[in-house]
């Protein structure tokens, strides 16, 4: 009897473990984030990729109540921070903040990259788009992109213009530009949108070709004249900035996007968990109008959307890179 009982006891007591498991085990699923998510910015600080970051990290903090730290891991146009996101563990503790260049743009030209974005990375939430916008010191002797290409037709290859990095989207709107204006740059590459926008303010290159939300500071100062904007529609940002089609080039359209991607094999209700609580972010008005100060454009997808923009992209500029000449060893 003694026997009997203690089995009894043991199967009861397997009972009520089995069932504790499966009560358990939603709310351990439902757990996350239950420590801090590092945000990776593969960019240096004070460019539109940094300033998106922090603003997305500080307004999920804000919201849930969450740790969401930003980190720069800047170099090769944002390739390093993208190749350090791949090798993380794919929890949903380490994402990344990418964008067109370092996840269209940057595996066409640098051949060595151990990783597809379409494969090694899992799109988590589109943030925002943006044009690029040409701009030149407030001081500079351009008062117009008609300016610019009548002085590169008269002395082709004198007239300057910084960049964030060789090959980068923006780099490839310049060239694309000189391309439909039949005229000839002389590009600058810097490492970073900031570094370029120091010099165009110094006047050390002629012109700065960079994200909006990078140059929108400076442009809101006075400091620096946005002579255009080279997406298909003007930018509500900076209403009174012509577009590269107004000034006489049709059909000209070139932009740039953000958005949070995690390593490959991220379990999907990380990624959705992540997701709605960015597009939560994204319509709300305040946060539209931050990142319209910037610059930018909220723009929600769900990931689903997000990876089929990434595919699509990811195929179209292998062509236009390949085009460019462009190559970094």
């Amino acid at each position: 009897m003694h026997r009997r009982h203690l089995l009894s006891l043991g199967v009861l007591a397997c009972a009520l473990g089995a069932a504790q498991a499966q009560t358990a085990a939603p709310a351990a699923a439902g757990a996350y984030p239950s420590k801090p998510i590092r945000l990776i910015v593969p960019f240096p600080p004070g460019g539109g990729t940094d300033i998106l970051s922090r603003l997305v990290s500080a307004k999920l903090t804000e919201a849930n109540k969450w740790t969401v730290v930003a980190d720069n891991k800047p170099g090769a146009g944002g390739t390093i921070g993208i190749t350090e996101a791949v090798k993380a563990a794919p929890t949903g503790y380490d994402i990344v903040m990418g964008q067109k260049d370092n996840l269209v743009i940057g595996p066409w030209l640098y051949k060595s990259l151990p990783w597809d974005p379409t494969k090694d990375l899992t799109a988590v939430a589109h943030v925002a788009w943006t044009p690029v916008v040409i701009a030149t010191s407030a001081t500079s002797r351009f008062k117009t992109l008609a300016d610019v290409v009548a002085a590169a037709k008269d002395k082709p290859g004198t007239i300057t213009y910084g960049s964030p990095g060789n090959g980068t989207s923006i780099h490839l709107a310049g060239h694309l530009f000189e391309q439909a204006a039949g005229i000839k740059l002389s590009h600058v590459p810097y490492k970073g949108s900031n570094p370029a926008l120091m010099d165009a303010l110094a006047g050390n290159v002629d012109l700065l070709v960079s994200s909006l939300p990078s140059a929108m500071g400076q442009i809101k100062s006075g400091k620096l004249r946005p002579l255009a904007v080279t997406s298909a529609k003007r930018s509500s940002s900076a209403p009174d900035v012509p577009t590269v089609a107004e000034s006489g080039f049709k059909g000209f359209d070139v932009s740039t996007w953000y958005g949070l991607m995690a390593p490959a094999g991220t379990p999907a209700s990380v990624v959705q968990t992540l997701n709605t609580e960015v597009n939560k972010l994204l319509a709300q008005a305040d946060v539209q109008a931050a990142i319209q100060a910037q610059g930018a454009e909220a723009q929600a997808m769900t990931p689903a959307e997000f990876g089929t923009l990434l595919k699509t992209e990811y195929t179209q500029w292998k062509g236009i890179v390949e085009a460019s000449g462009a190559k970094i060893e």
